[in-house]
């Protein structure tokens, strides 16, 4: 018989809605509780989103009670730690937006916090799980492309009033910096696709739009970073959130045997002819919006992984603390002028 898992959701924004859509799908997944500040009405929720949900006004309640197995964190990355470290004491499993939080001290509480109570953990990078990101990882496992020395994967997405995360985004405490706040992903990815290489040194710069749009960032909107990984190959990641255009994941991969460009590769073992693209058939990762993400198939491998008592593959809270790691890294750069970083381990 399949276990199930009871979760209570912190937070009740445009994330925590995709995220319960997405959990309830799920084999073992059902959302029981919410906690928020704002007003919710739990026959109203339940409406919504089927089942019973009880409805907390403050994390202590919602923690305090036996019956939730897992805790799902949506609310203001400013509060991720706070509230991560405490699931993790009330022997909570626990499900984290991103970013993991916005600083290394409390990426490490969370670590901490989790082995010293044996809960597993789980981080946003849903796009891991993305048919484009998979596709594209297979071919690399096949060899098409050979051995890569160059990758770059860049995120452009104008995050302005017209976006529901602009409210809280254009602070720095709860923004942090264009690659924290949603540039992650990509540089997320990058990592994803070069595989397990050491990282050497990062180095990064950043600026901002003079459209007065975008004024009340109080940080830089645009930012690039280099990562220069042990082997001596290459990494580039732009974290542009203040641009006119549609959103574009861009995806550029270079290897000895081939080239990947977004949903086009080109590969020797398959082809002498270097001046013509093979089509992918694949859906690409084309949009911010949250309910367009592959949150379901995310939550599903962490129920997963809470059966067979393991971490679970790909966004582990393990997984993402090397993500993190090199963000904070390129981050410390840009605000240096530029100057090479070494990143700094959590463990």
């Amino acid at each position: 018989m399949t276990k199930k898992y009871n979760v209570g959701v912190v937070g009740y924004g445009w994330a925590a809605t995709a995220h319960i859509e997405a959990i309830n799908a799920t084999a073992q997944g059902q959302v029981v509780a919410v906690c928020s500040t704002r007003k919710l009405d739990a026959a109203e929720l339940a409406a919504r989103h089927g089942g019973t949900i009880r409805v907390y006004n403050d994390l202590a309640s919602m923690l305090a009670d036996p019956a939730i197995d897992v805790i799902d964190i949506t609310g203001l990355p400013s509060k991720h730690a706070e509230q991560a470290v405490a699931a993790a004491d009330a022997k909570k499993h626990i499900i984290l937006e991103k970013p993991m939080a916005n600083s290394p001290e409390e990426v490490a509480r969370i670590l901490q916090a989790s082995k010293a109570n044996g809960v597993r953990g789980c981080v946003c990078f849903e796009l891991r799980y993305s048919e484009q990101l998979q596709v594209t990882k297979e071919l690399l496992e096949k060899g098409l492309l050979g051995q890569l020395h160059y990758g770059e994967i860049d995120y452009y997405h104008g995050i302005g009033p017209w976006y529901g995360q602009f409210r809280w985004n254009t602070g720095k405490r709860d923004g942090g910096s264009a690659l924290l706040t949603a540039g992650c992903h990509a540089i997320d990815a990058l990592l994803m696709m070069m595989g397990d290489r050491q990282v050497e040194s990062v180095t990064s710069m950043s600026t901002k739009t003079n459209s007065p749009t975008f004024d009340p960032y109080e940080y830089d909107t645009s930012s690039v970073t280099l990562v220069k990984f042990a082997d001596g190959a290459l990494g580039k990641t732009a974290a542009i959130v203040d641009c006119f255009q549609p959103y574009y994941f861009h995806t550029h991969l270079v290897g000895s045997e081939g080239s990947l460009l977004d949903d086009r590769f080109t590969s020797m073992k398959l082809s002498k002819e270097r001046n013509a693209w093979h089509r992918l058939s694949m859906k690409m990762c084309d949009s911010g919006d949250v309910s367009d993400h592959p949150y379901q198939s995310q939550f599903q491998e962490f129920f997963n992984a809470l059966d067979r008592d393991e971490e679970m593959p790909l966004t582990s809270f393990s997984d993402a603390a090397r993500t993190f790691e090199v963000i904070f890294a390129a981050d410390q750069s840009a605000s240096s002028g530029g100057q090479p970083v070494v990143p700094e381990s959590f463990s």
